[in-house]
């Protein structure tokens, strides 16, 4: 074969797999949208946020107030952090080593492996499966008999989920609230990369020692109906690698197939300018 003919048959093949490779990596952009098309309004209106049920493990900011403030001293926390102190000790409650194991700055009570709280000038309480309204009324029980019009402030501080995958910003993430949604979990992240699947969002929760697993598609409406589209304290949140990503990881392959090429192209134009 002449060496033209060799040069016009590989120019054809590079400029043939640079087509090839430009199609393939064209997606279509409706995979990139979420909640996709017309949806009645009237059905999705209804918000089904559910409240925190407090678990094994959570951190608890309980704050007592009534109408005589000096009584209420004996229930709250102190700000000072001692070095010492133990579960059993209601004064060390408020230390990093004592009740709660959380940060000076924010104290709290760490509910146990039995799901018990050890309470300031009260003593051990249960509070796993309790809502934060609840245990204001097991608080009531308590304190009312002790206290004028006694109420509360209650707050879950160690209020987190993870997210991992295709995001701008995997990791843990801590939220200031009490209830965050699974698209304002998603924006918070940094939003799914080009290359994240929204058709199919993993959720894994720890409930009642049990996990549970949920996928959800971002494109469709019908995902605010899901008991899982409001995210609970230290839910998992999984984003799968689309198809254009496997096709991405291959560039390198097939730009050292086109180096290659480049090269014996190159050798084929020496190859006919010293044969002349």
């Amino acid at each position: 074969m002449r060496p033209v003919s060799i040069l016009k048959n590989l120019l054809v093949f590079i400029v043939g797999l640079w087509m090839m490779f430009t199609i393939s990596s064209c997606g279509n952009t409706r995979s990139l949208v979420y909640m996709q098309g017309s949806f009645d309004t009237a059905q999705l209106s209804q918000v089904n946020a559910v409240e925190p049920i407090i678990r094994k493990g959570d951190i608890l900011s309980i704050i007592v107030y009534s109408d005589n403030p000096e009584a209420t001293k004996i229930y709250n926390q102190s700000l000072i952090t001692t070095s010492s102190g133990s579960a059993g000790s209601g004064s060390s409650g408020g230390s990093a080593s004592g009740l709660s194991g959380a940060s000076p700055s924010a104290p709290g009570y760490q509910v146990d492996a039995n799901g018990n709280i050890v309470f300031q000038g009260m003593g051990l309480i249960h509070v796993e499966g309790l809502t934060k309204a609840e245990l204001k009324d097991t608080l009531d029980a308590r304190l009312t008999p002790l206290l004028h019009h006694p109420y509360y402030n209650i707050r879950f501080l160690n209020y987190k989920f993870t997210m991992l995958g295709e995001v701008g910003h995997p990791g843990i993430i801590n939220i200031p609230g009490e209830r965050i949604n699974l698209l304002e979990a998603i924006a918070l992240a940094g939003d799914l990369t080009f290359y994240g699947r929204r058709d199919n969002v993993l959720v894994i929760r720890e409930s009642n020692n049990k996990r549970e697993f949920a996928r959800l598609d971002l494109t469709k409406p019908d995902i605010m109906k899901s008991p899982y589209f409001y995210l609970q304290q230290n839910d998992l949140v999984i984003v799968e690698p689309n198809k254009k990503k496997a096709a991405e990881n291959d560039v390198v392959t097939i730009r050292n197939i086109g180096i290659a090429t480049s090269l014996v192209t190159t050798f084929a134009v020496l190859y006919s300018i010293f044969r002349k």
